[in-house]
């Protein structure tokens, strides 16, 4: 770390969990950050906070293993709550005989809940709502990150490389390229949901037989000779890019290759191992040409001020190995990309006192009523009048 300190919250909140299908991957970054935050020189407190999967939070201990979470909140959790306005923040239930709640002091929360309400700005609204500092994308930046329809048209509309990606509606409407093709969910993370198909009608059956695809659908067409590269931007102090990866299919690692895994990277190759991503098969940093290394890191760059970066961010790109394409963005990456960091190393805990610095210096949202000064109102005469 620099000779200077950054100015550091003294109690954070770990908020992991939530009501998403990466919720078990979750877990697993809050889990990992709990311990990470032991090292942090100034964090004088530590508050694991639980989202279960029916929304509800619990205040949980902080040496628990991922196994306490099989069957719901762990033994021992205490129900806490979320309380918007002036005075809000997170309550916990207290016991005894008489219900009575405690407001946790919490002076920033490090967000890992991946996927769902916890990455798409719901929570980042919420939390700014209570007034709370946190890490991570702020609501806007959560939102446009989530929506694979609504990034992708800001990628090609900012002028930079993209496939084509368009709606799948139930009605006959033409996507305008050829099959095969890959379907995604509009709105999700990572991999889940995603499918190769080979026709249009194959496609639209899947709308309703896929959970994930409930909320809307694209489609892209499915490039075989595609491959591909990612790496982690860091926002703060400033734009910082970690070495690029290549992840492995299961197909490229030696595995079976069963259903579509050795077509597309699925949710299995990034995160079912003993340590999700950091043991997901990869070449890191990926054996790549220089022009090709150097343009990656151009439009990293180009992505992360697209979407207003803040805290630690991953971009996905699809390359043959001469051109490129922007694929997505993670904006709460698994184990905050914290595996991806390897040259130069930067330590766990210096990767989250730099989220923690970020939280109170570079806050996600000021909420004002400026303009606000009652002319329209004294202008406005009856409502009465209005509705006639």
């Amino acid at each position: 770390m620099s000779q200077t300190s950054p100015r550091l919250p003294a109690r954070v909140a770990v908020l992991f969990g939530g009501p998403s299908p990466e919720h078990d991957v979750s877990i697993l970054t809050g889990l990992q950050a709990v311990r990470g935050l032991e090292g942090v020189e100034g964090v004088r407190e530590i508050l694991p906070l639980y989202w279960s999967k029916s929304g509800d939070w619990f205040a949980v201990g902080r040496g628990l293993e991922a196994t306490a979470f099989l069957d719901g909140q762990p033994d021992g959790a205490r129900r806490a709550e979320l309380v918007l306005g002036r005075e809000g923040g997170f309550l916990v239930r207290l016991g005894g005989l008489r219900a009575r709640s405690e407001r946790l002091g919490i002076d920033a929360a490090l967000v890992c809940c991946h996927g769902g309400p916890g990455e798409d700005g719901a929570l980042q609204g919420a939390l700014d709502l209570a007034g709370m500092a946190y890490t991570g994308p702020d609501a806007a930046g959560a939102a446009i990150g989530m929506d694979k329809l609504g990034f992708g048209a800001l990628i090609r509309c900012a002028g930079l490389p993209a496939l084509e990606r368009v709606p799948l509606l139930a009605e006959a409407t033409e996507p305008g390229f050829e099959g095969p093709y890959i379907l995604k969910p509009r709105f999700g993370g990572s991999s889940i949901g995603i499918d190769v198909v080979a026709d249009l009608e194959t496609a639209r059956a899947r709308l309703a037989a896929n959970v994930h695809l409930r909320r809307g659908a694209v489609l892209e067409p499915y490039r075989p000779d595609l491959f591909d590269l990612q790496v982690a931007v860091r926002a703060w102090p400033e734009l910082e890019l970690s070495a690029i990866e290549r992840p492995l299919r299961a197909a490229e690692a030696g595995g079976s290759g069963d259903g579509d895994r050795g077509e597309i990277l699925g949710y299995r190759d990034k995160y079912v191992g003993s340590e999700g991503m950091a043991s997901a098969p990869r070449e890191l940093p990926a054996s790549l040409p220089e022009e090709l290394a150097s343009r990656l890191r151009s439009l990293a760059k180009d992505v992360a001020r697209l979407v207003g970066a803040r805290g630690v961010l991953r971009v996905d790109f699809l390359s043959d190995g001469r051109s490129l394409y922007v694929n997505e963005v993670n904006t709460i990456p698994g184990s905050l990309g914290r595996h991806l960091f390897v040259d130069p190393p930067l330590p766990f805990p210096e990767l989250l006192a730099g989220l923690l610095a970020e939280a109170l210096e570079r806050p996600a949202a000021r909420l004002s009523a400026a303009g606000a000064d009652g002319s329209v109102l004294r202008s406005a005469g009856s409502i009465a009048a209005k509705l006639a």
